[in-house]
């Protein structure tokens, strides 16, 4: 099968090479999917580039561990495991291996049934390849760290991002009043995805205190949690995740830590995960996409062959939600009997 392979760390133009290597085996928990499509995510940036240093320490030193990068997949299931009970061949599925194997820059991919859940049926390959890990993480955050309950002022730094258009509107789906920030650019876009308020960072800084949130969830920017605070309720709780960082060490890390420790001294919560994708926030995600009240922005697509591209463009860090790749849709020829890919 066709696959990008990483070769070692560096840019991706570099370091990603398609090539032919052997099918994924498919142990005895987990399903083959035909990837239709993935999705990039900063992730794989960093994962690819080996920056942080820090995270080298778990992937491999000087060459990654995981081969075949890619966090996202939509595809069909061409086969299962024979432990495998609530999924079956020829079943259309998203999924997010992220931490469990990688490998979705590829014609196929093994994925524990654990992670896996049937395609939202109002979503097409490229719209559900968006989902996985972009809404798994804001919605992990909101729900599950930050505990967000219905009438909570919740304000989304990053907005217009990956996990920022999924956050907005998983927030409103839950029931709170949701400020996003953004660019100028994006302001309609964040408003169009239901946000109450939009804060043009360009314009207006929301650590000056002139209005405070029971929740912050901040998926981009490199404010400190000291000033984040600044827009926190009296006991309001701070979800770090991500953001900027010219650290090529540690990137966000320090900033990350040093609100972790700041948190046992205040009346505030600053807390940060990482992501957990399971198949079960998946079917909640899907039953909220099916009920129109979540669908995932994608910025633009691009080919497998020009992931390079698709991976420079995320990080530079200026997209309007996710940026989308096309693998394999299955087609067949007239008058042939083998399928052909485009």
């Amino acid at each position: 099968m066709k696959a990008m392979v990483c070769r070692g760390y560096g840019p991706p133009e570099d370091v990603l090479q398609l090539a032919d290597i052997d099918e994924p085996a498919v142990a005895d928990d987990e399903v083959l999917v035909r990837v239709h499509a993935t999705s990039v995510n900063p992730a794989d940036w960093h994962f690819v580039r080996g920056v942080p240093s820090i995270a080298r320490l778990q992937f491999g030193l000087r060459t990654p561990s995981f081969g075949v990068p890619g966090c996202d997949v939509a595809g069909r299931i061409e086969a299962v495991g024979r432990d495998v009970a609530t999924l079956s061949r020829d079943d259309d599925v998203f999924a997010s291996p992220f931490m469990h194997g990688f490998g979705t820059f590829a014609e196929l991919v093994s994925v524990p049934e654990s992670l896996v859940a049937r395609k939202p049926s109002n979503l097409t390959f490229e719209q559900a390849a968006a989902v996985p890990l972009a809404a798994s993480t804001a919605l992990q955050g909101l729900r599950d760290h930050a505990h967000i309950e219905a009438g909570d002022s919740v304000l989304i730094v990053g907005a217009s991002g990956g996990v920022g258009t999924f956050a907005v509107q998983i927030a409103k789906a839950l029931g709170a009043e949701v400020t996003g920030v953004c660019s100028t650019r994006h302001v309609d876009m964040v408003f169009s995805l239901g946000a109450d308020h939009v804060i043009d960072y360009t314009k207006a800084d929301f650590t000056d205190g002139s209005r405070r949130y029971d929740v912050i969830l901040q998926a981009a920017g490199a404010h400190t949690a000291t000033a984040c605070r600044r827009a926190l309720t009296t006991n309001g709780t701070l979800v770090q995740i991500s953001g900027t960082s010219d650290n090529r060490w540690i990137g966000p890390l320090g900033r990350i830590v040093t609100g972790r420790l700041l948190s046992p001294f205040v009346s505030q919560t600053i807390t940060s995960f990482t992501v957990r994708p399971n198949r079960q926030d998946l079917e909640f995600i899907g039953s909220l996409i099916e009920a129109g009240k979540v669908t995932p922005v994608i910025d633009r697509t691009f080919p497998l062959t020009d992931i390079h591209d698709a991976i420079r463009h995320v990080e530079e860090g200026h997209t309007r939600g996710k940026v989308v790749v096309t693998v394999a849709a299955r087609t067949t020829n007239i008058g042939s009997k083998e399928p052909t890919y485009s």
